[in-house]
């Protein structure tokens, strides 16, 4: 039997590929929240709904020495190429051996999902066609990714934490999200338009969406 929340994504998938180009030929999709509150999973998902859409991870793009410094080299790389219908050319960075790795090649897809803490950044923005928001609490999200990482990561994660506060404050992206996601004990839920942060969520569960109210 299919899992539900891969099938119950298909309606949110449906909605993504409905909308109109954003970046050349491409609707180029968000998908924010904190750290650890789930995003790489959901967009693996949506992914998956949307028949094999790629999937940009910011962690893949942003470095030890740049957690948010990324901007520049992702225009450059990616959505200036993309947006003249291009491949794209970018080299994603290595964790471990604290350089950046071989290049890989990125096509324009009709939809692409970019993840990540910052995917809704006023840098970005102008060019999504949606921006999805994880709407997990940060003590919770980062609890979860701590845990994740264990303990060996705890330095780093004292410091992940500071900077993402910083940025947060900054540049916000929950405010400017067109779909709040959260998760259920089956799948997910979310709520789309002008009044998502204080509308009724879409319950997504046996692989079925309800009417929203």
């Amino acid at each position: 039997m299919e899992p539900q929340s891969h099938r119950s994504l298909e309606s949110l998938a449906r909605e993504l590929a409905a909308l109109p180009p954003s970046l050349g030929p491409v609707r180029l999709v968000g998908i924010d929240g904190h750290a650890g509150s789930g995003k790489s999973t959901f967009a693996g998902r949506l992914a998956e709904a949307l028949g094999g859409a790629p999937v940009l991870h910011l962690d893949d793009v942003a470095t030890h020495e740049e957690l948010f410094g990324w901007e520049r080299r992702l225009r450059a790389q990616v959505l200036e190429p993309l947006a003249a219908g291009r491949p794209a050319h970018w080299a994603p960075y290595d964790w471990v051996e604290r350089r950046f790795g071989p290049v890989r090649v990125l096509e324009p897809a009709p939809v692409l999902l970019v993840e990540g803490v910052g995917a809704g950044r006023r840098a970005l923005r102008p060019h999504l066609a949606r921006l999805l928001w994880m709407e997990t609490p940060r003590e919770q999200s980062w609890g979860r990714g701590r845990e994740r990482d264990g303990r060996e990561l705890s330095d780093f994660w004292d410091g992940w934490e500071r900077a993402e506060r910083a940025h947060f404050s900054d540049d916000p992206s929950r405010p400017f999200a067109d779909t709040l996601v959260r998760q259920s004990g089956t799948g997910y839920e979310w709520s789309s338009g002008a009044g998502a942060t204080a509308g009724t969520p879409a319950s997504v569960t046996e692989g079925h969406e309800l009417p929203r109210a």
